[in-house]
């Protein structure tokens, strides 16, 4: 593994755990340095600083275009979701969006039964994919940018998967969104929002859900977390919500720290950014995470437990199934 980003990982400090239900974390701390500057999709999107639209009128399922006009970096977060234009769609890979400057980005759809324009422009979906299908699509990606280079996800198991959360939630949606799961659960999601708190110049947190570990998310600066912190806990807190097993558990410190050592472990690819900096790929028998490191100083990261049923995707990667709707 990278030597920045190993450093990044083993240099997490875990704060004293919170607990809900089921899920509970561990607030993640470091007194490593941030690196650039940059704000949030959102932030950026209130302040009328970035504009994201189809690539054009007809539009292309896995691509969009951003035009960031302000003078500072937009870090756009992988799983980060976008609502409107012909169809809702979130990133495949964190980027970091230059500052003055016209992207186009990879996405997957997750709204299948509309192709039709709701806006001109996307604004924030206020959603984050759940960590199981985060790390679905994590996979597919990375079989991607092996084989092609390209940062595209496997449309096809993308709708499969938002298909299984929306069936196991009990939801229904008439085009198949993803957000329209998280809208009809809100009222279960926001138990979980009010009962985790932002701890000051915190910067991501370890999750926990039926006593197990699921994953992580770290961003590099406070700031940034604080306004993805919500957003984050929902899409963590999407997983408990479903979640069979309803153990209260107390969550183990050394098996969080465990955790982090694991995903040191992991074995690494590293490519070009869409933005700035370097992507890098993380797999293991039971874990899949990605980081993005701008400047030799690490942006995001973000890791996954994979189970059993999981694996069972490794079968459609060999087979390098990338599907997509023209």
């Amino acid at each position: 593994m990278d030597t920045i980003i190993k450093d990044y990982l083993l240099g997490l400090k875990l704060e004293e755990s919170q607990r809900h239900k089921n899920m509970s974390l561990f607030p993640l701390m470091t007194p490593l340095d941030g690196g650039p500057d940059y704000t949030t999709l959102r932030d950026a999107l209130e302040k009328a600083l970035l504009n994201v639209t189809e690539v054009s009128s007809g539009g292309s399922v896995p691509e969009l275009k951003v035009i960031n006009t302000a003078d500072i970096s937009v870090l756009l977060l992988d799983g980060e979701e976008l609502a409107g234009a012909k169809q809702n769609r979130v990133l495949n890979t964190t980027i970091l969006i230059k500052e003055k400057s016209e992207t186009v980005i990879p996405v997957s759809c997750t709204e299948q039964r509309r192709w039709s324009y709701a806006s001109k422009a996307f604004h924030d979906s206020d959603t984050v994919m759940s960590p199981s299908l985060r790390s679905e699509k994590a996979r597919t990606v990375a079989t991607s940018l092996s084989s092609t280079g390209q940062y595209r996800s496997d449309q096809g198991t993308v709708w499969r998967k938002i298909d299984e959360m929306a069936a196991k939630a009990g939801t229904v949606s008439e085009t198949g969104a993803m957000k329209d799961t998280f809208v009809q659960k809100m009222a279960e999601l926001d138990e979980y929002l009010k009962a985790f708190r932002y701890i000051p110049t915190q910067k991501g947190l370890l999750v926990f859900i039926g006593g197990e570990p699921v994953g992580f998310d770290f961003v590099s600066k406070d700031r940034a977390f604080e306004l993805l912190h919500p957003k984050l806990l929902k899409s963590y807190a999407m997983e408990a919500v479903l979640e069979e097993k309803k153990s209260e558990a107390e969550p183990d410190r050394h098996r969080a720290e465990a955790f982090l050592k694991e995903a040191a472990d992991c074995e690494e690819k590293k490519y070009e950014s869409v933005g700035r900096g370097h992507d890098f790929r993380y797999e293991s028998k039971t874990m899949v995470g990605s980081a993005l490191a701008v400047d030799d100083k690490v942006v995001h990261m973000a890791f996954f437990r994979v189970g059993e049923a999981d694996k069972t995707g490794q079968i459609a990667r060999t087979r390098h199934r990338i599907k997509f709707r023209l």
